[in-house]
């Protein structure tokens, strides 16, 4: 199986990026990362509360020069959920047509372009027809209709992250895929709950985040449903009914997608998840795997990966998914629980 990562500019301890990746290259098939200063389906990167790094795009080029030379195709992320009044404007569109000309000249082009919106997708298009683009996770596609709706304008789709553990669904989406001769491709660790009903809500606020930092907000409101839902004990075991895979099952999706994203863009510790599903193992808490990650919500306690149950694959995946009337994720976390 091959991975898709996500860039981090260098940490607080020095070690870069291309560090960071250099024993997993054989595993990676694409780096994904944002613009500087540019919205996406995360923060802004070299932005910080009205202080721009302007050191971070003369580095980010460096490392992703370096990265494409090496062989490992470059994926531009362009997936805020929202660009506001500017969503179908001349002036976005000249935005990004620019930086994809920077990237052509600075590190030797991107392979590929994620997004969200149709628009961009479409922009991307006209004038770069040897990027191809990719429909991001955030459009929710879990139906052939939904890639026939579109199949115009992207060349592959992110699944839908909630089907993940529907197997014939996934399947399905796959056969489709390969008769339209488009790709398909899954995100393996994300942290948000299934179905979330405040996930566009939160997606909003992340593609307008530079924006609402600078505003006097309350202070006592929890916008992130999945914090507010698993802050209550008796939820606690609803990470365990997510969409994530564990390293030790990624196998069971070889032939099925292209490529498997990994969620490291903003995580605290990307070489222990990259490390983790390139080996196909990982013996530590579920919840360092994941992003977002409730470890600090959870804390004493951890979700020990080596409790987990050997049937914890077969058993989610052949489920009918009535989580409500249902015990197993409940008494498996019980079973995994363990304090730090």
């Amino acid at each position: 199986m091959k991975f898709l990562v996500g860039y981090q500019a260098p940490r607080e301890n020095g070690i870069t990026f291309t560090q960071t990746i250099a024993p997993y290259l054989d595993h990676i098939d694409e780096v994904f990362f944002s613009w500087v200063n540019s919205p996406s389906g995360r923060g802004p990167v070299g932005y910080d509360e009205g202080y721009i790094d302007w050191t971070a795009q003369e580095f980010m080029e460096e490392e992703l020069s370096l990265i494409k030379k090496r062989g490992i195709r470059l994926d531009l992320l362009l997936n805020a959920n929202c660009y506001g009044a500017e969503s179908l404007s001349q002036r976005l569109s000249n935005q990004i047509l620019s930086i994809i000309d920077h990237l052509y000249t600075r590190v030797g082009g991107v392979d590929v372009v994620t997004t969200a919106s149709p628009f961009i997708a479409d922009c991307v298009k006209k004038h770069f027809p040897q990027t191809r683009v990719r429909a991001s996770v955030n459009m929710s596609i879990g139906t052939v209709k939904g890639i026939d709706y579109l199949g115009d304008l992207f060349d592959s789709f992110y699944l839908q992250r909630e089907y993940n553990r529907d197997l014939s669904c996934v399947r399905l989406m796959s056969e489709a895929c390969k008769e339209r001769g488009k790709a398909l491709f899954m995100l393996a660790n994300s942290g948000c709950l299934n179905f979330c009903t405040g996930h566009i809500f939160h997606d909003n606020l992340v593609s307008h985040e530079k924006d609402i930092k600078a505003m006097c907000n309350v202070s006592d409101f929890e916008p992130l449903t999945c914090a507010r839902y698993l802050k209550s004990l008796e939820n606690r075991h609803a990470f365990l009914q997510g969409s994530w895979v564990r390293p030790e099952d990624i196998h069971h999706y070889e032939g099925l997608v292209s490529g498997v994203k990994l969620a490291t863009r903003t995580h605290s510790h990307p070489g222990l998840v990259i490390s983790a599903y390139a080996r196909g193992k990982f013996s530590g808490n579920l919840l360092d795997l994941c992003e977002p990650g409730y470890g600090a919500i959870y804390s004493p306690y951890v979700i020990d990966n080596t409790r987990m149950p050997e049937d914890f694959f077969d058993h989610v995946t052949n489920c009918d998914k009535q989580c409500h009337k249902c015990d197993y994720c409940r008494r498996t976390y019980e079973g995994a629980l363990a304090r730090f």
